[in-house]
């Protein structure tokens, strides 16, 4: 498995947009064949915090992933509503192992 997990901070006036743009590409995002897993999360103490956690099957889908259409129009959609730049980090996953995906 590949995860990657990133975080963005959202200008205040941009959280519900953002919200509504960033649960579309993540639905769609659930669908794709090299998606495992992929979750939108909204930190509760301080909601322009958000998370993406991304489980893909393999190394190459996360760039698959990218070329997608719903991924380029969320990219277009959100690009002016971060508060900072986003960060990313990957990981691999230790429990539960890669079949049990």
């Amino acid at each position: 498995m590949h995860i990657l997990i990133v975080q963005a901070r959202v200008k205040p006036e941009f959280i519900d947009a953002f919200k509504q743009a960033t649960a579309i590409n993540a639905q769609n995002s659930a669908n794709e064949p090299g998606v495992a897993r992929f979750d939108f999360l909204q930190q509760q103490d301080d909601p322009s915090r958000f998370v993406l956690y991304e489980v893909y099957r393999d190394p190459s889908a996360p760039a698959q992933h990218k070329q997608t259409a719903h991924y380029i129009a969320w990219a277009e959609a959100v690009s002016h509503m971060f508060q900072e730049p986003r960060t990313r980090a990957i990981f691999t996953n230790v429990f539960p192992a890669g079949d049990a995906w």
